[in-house]
């Protein structure tokens, strides 16, 4: 019985973790929330596909040095 008190949380206060209360969410602030969870990896991984274009067109330069001489 005292680890079950133990382990229930304590409402109203912030766990030691620092993190926000549960809130109930409404379907469409899910929506929403997914949403912006994709935006944000898309723009993530867009970012990552200028990069590796960058590499790519570095590397092709040099290869086009290397087959010169």
């Amino acid at each position: 019985m005292n680890a079950q008190k133990q382990a229930e949380p304590s409402q109203g206060k912030l766990p030691a973790t620092g993190r926000k209360p549960w809130k109930k969410k409404t379907p469409v602030e899910v929506v929403l929330d997914q949403i912006e969870r994709v935006r944000e990896d898309v723009a993530k991984r867009e970012e990552e596909l200028k990069a590796a274009r960058r590499e790519l067109q570095k590397l092709e330069e040099a290869k086009k040095l290397l087959e010169a001489k």
